[in-house]
């Protein structure tokens, strides 16, 4: 199954006209989540064609305003559309109180929960972990990583003339006998890896992270500076692009997309090429963005 992101918000601090606040969207088996919640976060799913009243969860890498104050929002329209089934909010500690001064404590449909590094939820033939960053005191990383699973060879099944119930038949019985012939299941299937996707919220260069995103097929990494900036980068625990690759690179990412990015920086070609000397497959994430995994 396809898995779809959506960059709702790529920038950092404060909007501007061409960049909304963090976040992303990704969904899921029909489900929406988001990570991290800029302002503006419901206003971009209704232009990118993602249903608000899909939402499932979100997760928060940390309780500064450009990554929360899309919530209010959000939560206020599906109170208005008389939401009954929960929305759950996770973040590090302090999220609960947090949201409560946001929204109110008298929200039916909300559970929040604050969380800490290696917690996860399942969410149903993938689980959403938390790992540590280096931003804030308790800050977060997340990684969605499907199960592995078998999956049937297409041609394979083809050339045997595979159709309808004996699908069923072979995953219960383990085989099935087509024209005479026992086809065991381990004929005409392969065990696929599952999906990996993370998401570093705001971080300077961190091992944990490097570790966490190990062979992820995309990571959505903060590169909030360019080189120009490397002493304020340092000051406030933010990544550079070079940080950026550099994570990328050692984790052995396929895909590595930038994002939280300053808004002194309009020529994305220069900001992309501070990092394609150290990773190639990097781009800069742009609002309404779409990655097809």
């Amino acid at each position: 199954m396809t898995l779809r992101l959506v960059v709702l918000g790529s920038g950092a601090a404060v909007p501007s006209p061409e960049r909304s606040l963090t976040s992303v969207a990704m969904r899921y088996e029909g489900d929406v989540y988001l990570f991290d919640c800029g302002e503006g976060a419901q206003r971009q799913m209704m232009k990118c064609g993602i249903s608000y009243a899909k939402v499932k969860a979100i997760f928060l890498s940390h309780l500064h305003g450009d990554h929360i104050f899309g919530i209010p929002g959000l939560v206020y329209t599906l109170r208005i559309s008389e939401r009954v089934d929960p929305l759950l909010i996770f973040g590090p500690p302090g999220t609960k109180k947090r949201v409560a001064e946001l929204v109110g404590a008298d929200v039916d449909f909300l559970k929040v929960e604050d969380i800490s590094a290696g917690w996860a939820h399942d969410i149903g033939g993938a689980e959403i972990g938390a790992f540590e960053t280096s931003h804030k005191p308790g800050s977060l990383g997340y990684v969605f990583e499907e199960e592995k699973g078998l999956r049937f060879d297409k041609e394979k099944c083809e050339s045997l003339g595979m159709k309808g119930r004996v699908f069923k038949t072979i995953q219960e019985k383990g085989e099935v006998t087509i024209k005479g012939r026992t086809v065991k299941i381990a004929d005409v299937t392969y065990m696929k890896e599952g999906k990996k996707i993370v998401f570093s919220g705001d971080t300077e260069y961190s091992k944990s992270l490097v570790k966490a995103a190990a062979g992820a097929d995309v990571l959505f990494h903060e590169a909030t500076f360019m080189e120009d900036m490397r002493a304020k980068a340092g000051e406030d625990k933010h990544s550079t692009v070079k940080d950026a690759a550099k994570a990328a690179k050692e984790a052995k990412v396929k895909k590595l997309i930038l994002y939280h990015i300053g808004n002194r920086y309009k020529d994305m070609a220069a900001f992309e090429a501070e990092g394609k000397g150290i990773f190639r497959d990097l781009e800069a994430a742009r609002d309404r963005m779409e990655i097809l995994v």
